[in-house]
């Protein structure tokens, strides 16, 4: 008989921990009031797939979490994966930030073992909820082998998606999440089935571990549209060490915001263009003259990811070409 894996399922609240107060209550809810051990009783068909154990680290919606949360998520859950008992750690986690940080768990890590983030569209209180599902199928993907060695994954509507790669784009529909480039895999009947791995460095490849990290610079986003004026950028850039600029299209800069972005880099804020579309490559010097200004490209990052690649690269360096790089491998 195969021995089963140990995975620790850590709680941080979300949706999947939400309940409503009618089963038609697919939107409004109360989130965050279940605890972690409540949403596993829902699902007693996952102790067929590993020997489980939960605990309690947060209880909150995740568009809380600030930088000392992700810190303190991927401090516990480093803790975890190093202890020889336990195989994987599932994180259940509210959707509107999973992605955030989902790839500061993909950069920060330092071990092979499966680290799984999860979360719901729908309480577990609704009608056709998919947070037993989503949880099953995460556990499913931590337990299992083939799980090993390619970074931290998010699953959702039976879907395995690269934590560098997904992002939340619906904000109600069970089918929520996308990769630009498709999910890894798919969890068919309680096992994960993958079909391409990560082709870009992460956990035990890259430069940053969560055991040696300190407070974290502050990166801010700034959304490009139209009537958005210099002033608003002045004011953004003035307490940020870095600034990703969400342009219209490949990371258009409209002619009246040129100077002020100029201006933020001559103060030492390293600034980032990016793409407001959520998919496609901001290419360098492509739409407009980055060696010139000094900024940088996000290469196919969408901002919400760009801004936890630079807040690490700053942790390292302020050199333009060196921050520029880790865009490229990362």
């Amino acid at each position: 008989m195969t021995k089963k894996a140990n995975i620790v399922v850590v709680g941080t609240g979300g949706t999947i921990a939400g309940q409503g107060k009618a089963a038609s209550n697919t939107s409004a809810y109360l989130c965050s009031v279940l605890g972690v051990d409540d949403i596993l009783r829902a699902i007693p068909q996952a102790s067929a797939l590993a020997a489980l154990r939960a605990e309690q680290l947060l209880q909150t919606g995740s568009e809380n979490f600030g930088n000392r949360h992700l810190l303190a998520i991927a401090a516990r859950v480093s803790t975890l994966l190093a202890q020889p008992d336990v195989d994987g750690v599932v994180i259940t986690h509210g959707t509107d930030t999973i992605e955030e940080t989902a790839y500061f768990l993909h950069l920060t890590l330092k071990s092979a073992k499966p680290a799984v983030l999860v979360g719901s569209l729908r309480p577990p209180s609704a009608m056709s909820s998919d947070a037993a599902l989503n949880l099953y199928g995460a556990i499913a993907v931590a337990a299992h082998p083939s799980s090993r060695g390619i970074g931290t994954l998010v699953v959702a509507n039976d879907e395995i998606h690269t934590a560098r790669d997904v992002v939340k784009a619906n904000s109600f529909k069970v089918e929520a999440f996308r990769s630009p480039y498709g999910p890894l895999g798919y969890v068919i009947e309680g096992r994960p089935r993958y079909y391409r791995h990560p082709s870009r460095a992460h956990t035990l490849s890259t430069p940053w571990s969560i055991d040696m990290l300190g407070p974290l610079p502050q990166v801010d986003i700034v959304y490009a549209y139209g009537a958005l004026e210099a002033a608003t950028v002045n004011a953004v850039a003035a307490r940020s060490r870095g600034l990703i600029y969400a342009g219209t299209g490949n990371g258009n800069v409209a002619e009246h915001l040129l100077e002020p972005l100029c201006a933020a880099v001559r103060r030492g804020v390293s600034v980032v263009r990016a793409s407001r579309t959520g998919s496609g490559i901001v290419l360098r010097n492509g739409a407009q003259l980055d060696d010139a200004y000094g900024w940088l490209a996000a290469e196919d990052h969408a901002p919400s990811k760009a801004r936890i690649l630079l807040t690490l690269a700053l942790t390292l360096t302020g050199a333009a070409p060196a921050l520029q790089a880790c865009f490229d491998h990362y």
